[in-house]
């Protein structure tokens, strides 16, 4: 088998082949079935080696995409469909997602709704006291740039003006489903190192 890896080793430097001769890439592998032959490949190689080599930074990053705590902030009607995203039908708990009311135990801000002027140095002064590293997904049209209140004197233009956003939910309100792809995307982005 290190033979059929070693091949492929002059087309990229981070592919191999699993027990079953599937082709596979290490920097571009995606959950279900392409995950469940590289495990397998990993665990054949401990059995036989006894240890598998691979990079500090990417392990730590794959440990923080099992374990992302999310910050409740809730500010309108978005709020309504992350808490339908927490429930039992979509369970975020399989993807080690577990609200926290407390932003000291937090490392990810849902903003979900409408953001004023008044609540901006609230949010912000919630997002500073975040461990770091921390994340920050901005779900719903209000939250990304105004929505219907964008001329309004009162809405701030996209919560992207008090704090940086690395990914941004579209909808009005959006489903439950987007923001569980919001949440999926986030995951890929800390697994790459971004």
């Amino acid at each position: 088998m290190s033979e059929d890896i070693s091949q492929h080793r002059g087309q990229n430097a981070n592919a191999g082949l699993d027990a079953k001769g599937i082709y596979y890439n290490q920097n571009t592998i995606t959950k279900g079935y392409e995950q469940d032959i590289f495990l397998r490949h990993t665990l054949d190689k401990v059995s036989n080696d006894g240890f598998v080599v691979t990079n500090f930074n990417k392990l730590i990053n794959w440990a923080r995409t099992g374990s992302l705590w999310p910050m409740t902030f809730g500010l309108a009607c978005c709020a309504v469909e992350m808490m339908q995203t927490a429930s039992s039908r979509y369970d975020l708990d399989r993807f080690g997602l577990v609200f926290r009311p407390s932003p000291r135990q937090s490392d990810v801000m849902i903003v979900a709704g409408t953001l004023t002027n008044k609540m901006a140095p609230a949010l912000r002064k919630v997002y500073d006291q975040m461990a770091e590293p921390r994340y920050v997904i901005s779900m719903g049209s209000c939250a990304n740039r105004g929505g219907y209140y964008h001329y309004s004197y009162s809405v701030v233009r996209g919560c992207d003006n008090i704090v940086p956003v690395d990914v941004y939910v579209p909808g009005c309100p959006p489903s439950a489903e987007a923001l569980l792809h919001g949440i999926l995307l986030l995951q890929k982005k800390i697994e790459a190192g971004m």
